[in-house]
């Protein structure tokens, strides 16, 4: 159903504000619009209006009898997930809890129903671009305060989480979040999740160009075209700036990869259209969960056209996606069965403009990220400015820590903060002075800004105190292996930890040095499974499963006994993923179970 409004008409001065408010859109050069035929344009100038959303079909799902549609997906077709407001306030005034099929339609909303771990609700926030500004961050901690236990997690999609609230005060949360100029809605279930961007862009001194704007585009065009929502399974886009810190952006379904192209790299390629300047690859099919990352199409397009590129390739991935089979319902899967010629040809077909095209090795290499670049002080690519990166506890942050980071931020810097993707907080646009004020206090809140080589880079999911389907407390496992790592004699190579509680690898433990996966074990204690070897970036690589069933209690041993394995036997500068992917399986038990 659409709306339908009169028209009233326009005064001559509301027709100048809009035609100069139309021009500052195209001047943007990222938002995205449609023509009269419904392709996707860079151009809006050139759009049309119109609601994209597809029309109720009553016997298929893009295809699929009713009959043989996974659960939600029967849930999605029988009530609109969207559609669900009066619902939710009903649930409010009764204090009542979801049943199974409003369980995952309130995942919309953002709202989850953590039983058994938590009999109560989390909210998980949209933050695009990783970008939220001081007022946000203290409206949330007065949220957290007033609704929730005071405390919230930055997740591994550079985002928000506040837990622990009741059904009564859904409402309340939703409205208090949304006057904060901010959103959960699509944050979970089969949508596209948090919108993310290299941390640093718009202030790194490598960078080859600022990402956050296309970003915020692409969040912005997601929450206004409805078809945009209730996709087969849940979908993640990434920007990468080519700058210092990673954004992670190999392992999402989309990542959008900056790179320059010269007019050396073009030597061998005489024929190519191109002309020198910056672009971006598109890479398609990252899930590191089902052992895979994102893979180079062959795409090179312009900045303006990410946004379009995304929103068409988004809408061939419903087209095709699994409706009847959850686990195959990624668009790894998509890719696989037709082709990525055949997607690439498909999503062709509804963009107003060609696809360019142009061999990974005619563009200059990505500059190697900077490992543990989220922390410490940076220089900035304004003149006498720095950047301060900030870590916490496995991503934990108290409301008075996050009230005090917000006040940092307005005081010495500009009032805004960055999330990342390794739950580390980052304070920009500060002089050399102020530097040193700021860590100071960031030290005395208990969070830090330096750490050992093998503490630095510790990330874990939500675990068995939130999430049903955890194994183990990730979190307080995190935690601990922090402080018992805190020795820098240990190791002098950077590492990255990640601990995940199940197999849908929210932590990404598969893309770690050291990934733990949680395991019960036989006695009904707490453990994990653990695979060594794994990277992104220039470093990229599955890592392998070495180790099953290592008691949750002996964890922080068993690390140190890994580490000295490394440190006394590696070759002179070799990293730890250069000596574990040189050893067999069998070889590295064989030497970290003396």
């Amino acid at each position: 159903m659409s709306a339908t409004f009169p028209n009233a008409g326009f005064s001559t001065e509301q027709k100048e504000y809009l035609q100069g408010f139309m021009a500052g859109v195209v001047a943007s050069g990222q938002f995205a619009g449609h023509t009269a035929g419904g392709l996707l344009t860079n151009n809006p100038a050139s759009a049309s209006s119109g609601n994209l959303a597809l029309p109720p079909v009553e016997d298929t799902v893009f295809g699929t009898p009713l009959d043989d549609l996974s659960k939600p997906e029967r849930w999605k077709y029988d009530e609109n997930p969207l559609d669900i407001w009066a619902k939710l306030v009903a649930h409010a005034e009764a204090d009542k809890f979801p049943d199974e099929a409003d369980v995952f339609r309130f995942k919309y909303f953002g709202l989850f129903h953590v039983a058994p771990a938590q009999d109560s609700f989390m909210l998980r926030l949209r933050v695009p671009g990783c970008v939220i500004t001081a007022p946000q961050l203290r409206g949330l901690a007065d949220l957290a305060d007033d609704l929730s236990n005071g405390v919230s997690h930055i997740t591994t999609r550079g985002n928000l989480q506040v837990r622990e609230f009741k059904p009564r005060d859904i409402i309340s949360v939703l409205t208090r979040v949304q006057e904060l100029g901010l959103t959960s809605r699509g944050s979970g279930a089969d949508n596209i999740r948090n919108v993310t961007a290299s941390p640093t862009s718009g202030f790194d001194p490598e960078e080859l160009i600022d990402v956050v704007p296309m970003a915020k585009a692409l969040h912005h065009y997601i929450l206004n075209h409805r078809d945009m929502y209730g996709l087969p399974r849940k979908f993640n886009v990434a920007f990468d700036s080519g700058g210092r810190i990673s954004a992670a952006a190999d392992t999402n379904d989309i990542g959008f990869f900056a790179c320059r192209v010269t007019e050396a790299t073009l030597a061998a390629h005489p024929d190519s259209k191109i002309t020198p300047g910056i672009y971006f690859r598109v890479q398609l099919g990252g899930i590191t969960g089902h052992l895979d990352f994102a893979r180079d199409t062959g795409l090179l397009i312009q900045p303006s056209e990410t946004v379009a590129v995304a929103a068409a390739m988004i809408r061939i991935f419903a087209a095709h996606g699994d409706r009847t089979n959850r686990k195959k319902a990624r668009l790894k899967y998509v890719l696989e069965k037709i082709g990525v010629e055949k997607f690439i040809e498909e999503t062709q077909t509804k963009l107003a403009f060609p696809l360019g095209r142009l061999p990974l090795t005619a563009c200059e290499p990505r500059q190697p990220v900077v490992k543990h670049g989220w922390l410490g002080a940076h220089h900035q690519s304004q003149a006498g400015l720095n950047y301060l990166g900030i870590s916490t506890s496995a991503g934990k942050l108290t409301s008075e820590q996050m009230r005090a980071l917000a006040t940092l931020s307005e005081k010495y810097g500009r009032g805004e903060l960055r999330l990342t993707v390794w739950q580390s907080v980052i304070i920009p646009h500060l002089t050399a002075a102020s530097v040193v004020e700021v860590q100071r206090a960031v030290v005395a809140l208990g969070l830090f800004t330096e750490a050992s080589a093998a503490a630095g880079g510790i990330i874990a999911c939500t675990g068995s105190r939130g999430c049903k389907y955890a194994a183990s407390d990730t979190k307080a496992h995190a935690a601990s292996l922090l402080t018992a790592l805190a020795d820098r004699s240990l190791t002098d190579s950077p590492l990255n930890i990640h601990f995940t509680g199940c197999a849908h690898s929210c932590a990404q433990h598969y893309a770690g040095d050291i990934g733990f996966i949680g395991a019960k074990l036989a006695d009904g204690s707490e453990g994990y499974n653990v695979v060594l070897g794994g990277g992104m970036d220039n470093e990229q690589g599955i890592a392998r499963e070495v180790f099953r069933g290592v008691r949750a209690t002996e964890l922080n041993d068993f690390v140190k006994n890994i580490l000295r394995a490394y440190t006394s036997r590696r070759t002179a500068q070799e990293t730890f993923i250069e000596w574990t992917r040189r050893h067999s399986v069998d070889e590295l038990r064989t030497m970290l179970a003396a």
